[in-house]
């Protein structure tokens, strides 16, 4: 597949020629309203077999099929031109479809008011064939060990049809937050950490989970051996019963960074223990905090660069988010929160204010602004087909397990075309 940004002038119909495809095709891809809606700027995923590159002044077959990954007698010989024949600027040249990495993904999915939504259950049934596991987001933990079920629907049925595995999520989430209190409560009482893996096996069996996933946030910092000490205690028992058991961390830089939200997440002790993490790799823009790219890729690479210091990469999955955030400015600490929206709208969202998309080269994601009706300046930071490709790159590069998507329910069209085209997805 190729990746093509929106020029000034440009038309899908004349895009599609270059490319040797058709509108509808592209469209149809996209998902796009319809053909005329399309913003400079704006990134699309052409679904071809394999890509096409305009040679660029300086260009040579040697110097393309190193930055492509491509061996230049290949490109020589599928392109039928002389291994040294000069390059004439703008020919095109057909680039062979790449060999796909194996990999792992999945997706947390989350319920929200008490019930699964139609549009909810329509995006897990979608995505769920591009899933090694679906996470159905949560289990809360309670002082006692026991447990506050999430509404399930039909994610089991959905994950069987796909052999894709379960992942039972269970967070200390109380009254809409992470608490201290409650992981305290439980690492530190021998009684409640029984009562707690009784109820996971007896769930377990019950609903066909493959994955336990521990997502305790925000615990205290002298929590943190209590914590190591109980996932060596769940993995015994866990893996005991046939199950995996993996935990999400915070995203570290150093061993010792400070902070409430990273201080008990011992990356070191989880790498040895439990079968794989997700690292929560996205968030530095937030909803509360200034107008930034959410997970741009300098901070993700340091994340993962510390965390493969401390594991193996087949043990890392990269966290990634699947929205983006509409800010109104000036940004005010304390002000109005930032809106949360899907890729897919945010291209909507440019069309309809008539302004260009952007794509800031450091933090490799795109951007727009614009001024709304009642005359306030906004900045939309999202993900595109650009900004994903630079994750699965990262992905390859490093040799990680896989990705992990915050979460479903936004629509985000490309990153699945991309996934299916670049990765085999492992199943159960």
């Amino acid at each position: 597949m190729q990746i093509h940004v929106v020029q000034e002038g440009q038309t899908i119909f004349g895009i599609a020629q270059a490319y040797s495809t058709t509108a509808d095709e592209i469209v149809q891809a996209n998902e796009l309203p319809d053909a005329s809606r399309v913003s400079v700027g704006q990134s699309l995923v052409i679904p071809i077999v394999g890509s096409f590159y305009w040679v660029r002044e300086g260009d040579s077959i040697y110097s393309i099929g190193q930055r492509l990954g491509v061996p230049a007698q290949e490109l020589a010989r599928v392109n039928q031109i002389a291994l040294e024949a000069p390059l004439q600027v703008g020919t095109r040249l057909y680039i062979p479809q790449r060999p796909k990495t194996t990999l792992e993904s999945n997706a947390y999915v989350e319920p929200i008011g008490g019930t699964v939504s139609e549009a909810l259950d329509a995006s897990a049934r979608a995505r769920a064939p591009y899933l090694t596991y679906l996470a159905p987001f949560s289990y809360q933990l309670n002082r006692d060990g026991t447990m506050s079920a999430p509404p399930l629907n039909a994610f089991a049925e959905i994950a069987e049809a796909n052999n894709a595995g379960l992942m039972m999520t269970i967070t200390n989430l109380e009254e809409g937050a992470f608490s201290e209190e409650v992981g305290a409560a439980v690492l530190n009482n021998e009684a409640a950490q029984d009562t707690l893996l009784n109820e996971i096996v007896r769930i377990t069996n019950e609903v066909g989970y493959r994955d336990v996933h521990f997502d305790f946030e925000y615990l205290r910092v002298e929590d943190k051996e209590p914590y190591n000490q109980f996932l060596r205690k769940a993995a015994d028992r866990l893996k005991a019963e046939g199950l995996l058991i993996s935990t999400a961390l915070a995203p570290k830089t150093s061993a010792d960074q400070p902070g409430q939200w990273y201080e008990a997440h011992d990356y070191r002790a989880h790498g040895e223990i439990v079968d794989f993490v997700v690292l929560m790799t996205y968030e530095w823009g937030y909803s509360g905090g200034p107008p930034m790219a959410v997970s741009p890729i300098g901070p993700v690479r340091e994340v993962i660069e510390y965390a493969l210091t401390e594991m193996p990469g087949e043990k890392i999955m990269m966290g990634q988010n699947l929205y983006g955030y509409d800010w109104t400015l000036p940004f005010e600490p304390g002000g109005d929160y930032a809106k949360a929206l899907s890729p897919n709208r945010a291209v909507e969202l440019a069309f309809q204010q008539n302004v260009p998309i952007q794509y800031d080269s450091e933090s490799q994601a795109p951007f727009f602004e614009y001024v709304d009706d009642a005359g306030a300046e906004h900045v939309v930071w999202f993900e595109d087909a650009r900004s994903i490709q630079a994750k699965f790159d990262l992905i390859k590069e490093l040799g990680l397990r896989g990705i992990s998507y915050w979460k479903l329910g936004l629509p985000f069209t490309q990153n699945w075309l991309l996934l299916n085209d670049q990765f085999d997805i492992r199943k159960f």
